[in-house]
């Protein structure tokens, strides 16, 4: 594997056991990066783990809580052990939350998406900002939403991630002119995920492209020179 392009570069990938984060894990495993696979649970991470070996490519999963900083730094510590540089970070994991008006919202709900959807991205980033340094060319890609602009009963998660596409892009200013960090941003658009079923129960999936679509997407970004701060709409 070592002619594919992304021969000799590491990935992490959060929210990797399923969906959008599982199809990119497993493209750019088959395009040659070493990906290391997270998520809340094991097995789903062991399926997709196990179906990047059988491709003939490495993967490496780390189950853990995105909520909780110690384990992002235990994380963050582990990895740092091994390679010297952080290639690729695609920040997937989120969680939908209630949709409800702004007044409706449920405090305690509200501040458990703040913490996977926002929190753990800037702890992700705080943990690797050395690792990603480190890297020739490396590349944060953020899954956002087409609700970061406002859209009734949407205004808990589009807020999500309204703060993680200023959060991201912030940091790629703060770094453009003294690293090879960039920073883009994927609205996947309708996709056949188990969020979008949670979302809008009554769509039939059949309707929607799949999660390897965005994927590929993704693989485009990171391997093409694109520019830091640019952001995209997958269209189906």
């Amino acid at each position: 594997m070592s002619d594919l392009p992304l021969s000799g570069k590491l990935a992490i990938v959060t929210g990797a056991s399923r969906g959008i984060g599982a199809a990119t894990a497993q493209a750019l495993a088959a395009t040659g990066a070493h990906v290391v696979l997270t998520a809340r649970t094991s097995g789903g991470l062991e399926e997709v783990e196990e179906r990047i070996h059988q491709a003939g490519g490495h993967a490496t999963i780390a189950p853990l809580d995105l909520t909780d900083g110690d384990s992002i730094g235990r994380l963050a510590q582990a990895i740092g052990g091994r390679w010297p540089a952080l290639d690729i970070l695609v920040l997937n994991a989120a969680t939908l939350g209630s949709l409800a008006a702004v007044q409706a919202i449920d405090g305690k709900e509200f501040a458990r998406v703040l913490a996977l959807n926002v929190g753990a991205p800037q702890a992700l980033i705080a943990a690797f900002d050395g690792m990603l340094r480190a890297s020739s060319d490396a590349r944060i890609v953020a899954l956002s939403s087409s609700v970061a602009s406002p859209r009734a009963y949407w205004g808990a998660y589009g807020a999500s991630k309204a703060a993680l596409e200023t959060l991201v892009g912030a940091y790629g200013e703060e770094v453009k002119n003294i690293s090879a960090i960039r920073t883009h941003i994927v609205d996947p658009g309708a996709t056949r995920t188990a969020m979008r079923a949670r979302a809008f129960p009554g769509e039939d999936p059949a309707s929607l492209k799949g999660p390897e679509v965005v994927a590929q997407a993704i693989l485009n970004l990171v391997i093409g020179d694109t520019p830091t701060g640019h952001r995209i709409r997958v269209e189906g």
